[in-house]
């Protein structure tokens, strides 16, 4: 079972266990929101509500953490893994402009590609090549992509995601 952990403002930091969750509620760091009281968790010293979402007592926010950082997991899922060329499933990711040229390893930059279409692409620019991206790759937004788990969500923590999109 996992925990939706929001800051004070009600937005979504992190995706924790509900041990975690627990201990941060019985150390007073935290308060729960909603609970799972079907399935309350028992110990030598008592019994407490599963926390399902917890709102953190005090939170200092961090400037500039709204970048998503850029990983290949992360370039397949915002294609649907589908290759950027030709449609079919993508299995690989491909610099748009290739690193030897300048590319970077940025959101921009970087596409899903079927192999196929990678290895026949090679070193050149789509442009020299004749082909066209289906669609301009750009950095992916939401919650589901600032939030580590989220891409999984609990029926729970709908309200709260909803309002961070």
């Amino acid at each position: 079972m996992r925990t939706l952990v929001l800051n004070a403002g009600y937005e979504p930091l992190a995706v924790v266990s509900f041990k975690r969750a627990l201990v941060l509620v019985l150390n007073g760091k935290a308060t729960v929101v909603s609970a799972d009281e079907s399935h309350p968790v028992f110990a030598t010293s008592g019994s407490w509500e599963r926390p399902s979402v917890i709102i953190l007592t005090r939170y200092v926010r961090m400037p500039g953490l709204k970048r998503v950082p850029v990983t290949r997991r992360g370039v397949l899922r915002r294609d649907e893994f589908r290759c950027c060329y030709c449609g079919k499933s993508a299995t690989t990711i491909d610099h748009v402009l290739p690193r030897s040229r300048g590319g970077a390893d940025s959101w921009e930059n970087l596409a899903a590609c079927c192999l196929a279409c990678n290895n026949t692409k090679g070193d050149r620019t789509p442009a020299e090549m004749g082909w066209t991206l289906r669609t301009t790759p750009k950095m992916p937004h939401g919650t589901t992509w600032l939030v580590r788990g989220v891409e999984r969500p609990q029926p729970e923590w709908h309200e709260y995601l909803a309002t961070a999109a």
